[in-house]
Formats: C-alpha cells, structure tokens, sequence
C-alpha cells in the first residue's frame, strides 16, 4: 500500500438503502471527483462544504444526482485529502459510482486503509485504530460501547 496514490470504496454496506457513500482519500482525491462530476468546480471548494450535481462515466453519461463532501488535507479523517460522494443506495449506483473514481485514476482501496492512512497521518493512536476493527465487528451491546470507549481514546 502506497500513500501517495489516490485510494477509493464503497463506505457503506452492501443492499437496499436510500444512500450509499463512495469515499475516496489521497493527494488528488478533490481532481479524481472532480473529473466525473458536473457541478460546482470541487477544486475550487472550501474544505468542509457539500455540493449537489451528477456523477458521470468515462463516456460523460450520467450516472446519478450526488451530494458531493470536499475535506481538505489535514483536516479530513484520514488527514489527507477526502471527498466523500453520497449517490443513491442498492447495488447499480455506488458500483457504477466506485468504477468512475476508478477510471479516473483513484485505486481500490484495501480492506482498512483509510483507518491506516488515518493512523499513519495521527488522526488516530494504535488502540484507537483497533476500535474501529472492534466496532465494525460488533455483535452486542457491551462489545459495542467497549469499542466506542476506546475509539474516544479512554
């Protein structure tokens, strides 16, 4: 896993849903979205700042109306640049979202790299890394709030 590649996947799970979130994080996150969107001029955006307008395909057909979040580098989640692009949920739409970052020059992300790149920009401590694991994981109440304890930091 390299840092200085732009990395992108489906955030949410998988199955019927009125939203899914695509996220894609790395020093061109803002150009890759950029390039696929048609809307405001993301690399113009203030950092923190949604913006609603179609995503696109390699051919330029639209492939859903998203809300498009820019996160500037430090101040995203994994300390880099982040933009998170909300489309519609079920299976279409965040594949063919997922498929147009990546023919725009992001990668597939690895299972949990954007908590590494996290970690590794000190967003997060080890055990805090490890929480997020634990949360996803969940299967009870207690394991639960035991890993929301530890994500906090106590």
């Amino acid at each position: 896993m390299s840092q200085t590649d732009t990395i992108a996947a489906i955030a949410t799970a998988r199955g019927r849903a009125a939203l899914a979130v695509v996220r894609t994080s790395g020093p061109e996150a803002t150009g890759v979205v950029n390039e696929c969107f048609r809307g405001e001029q993301l690399t113009e955006v203030e950092s923190h700042t949604a913006h609603v307008g179609f995503l696109v395909d390699e051919d330029g057909a639209d492939i859903d109306q998203v809300v498009v979040t820019v996160f500037r580098a430090p101040n995203s989640a994994t300390g880099e640049n982040l933009v998170e692009v909300s489309c519609h949920g079920g299976d279409l739409a965040p594949k063919l979202t997922l498929q147009s970052l990546l023919d725009h020059g992001a990668r597939m992300a690895e299972p949990g790299e954007f908590t590494e790149r996290a970690f590794l920009n000190g967003k997060m401590d080890l055990a805090q890394a490890e929480a997020v694991a634990n949360l996803i994981h969940a299967s009870s109440t207690k394991a639960h709030q035991a890993s929301l304890t530890h994500l906090k930091g106590r």
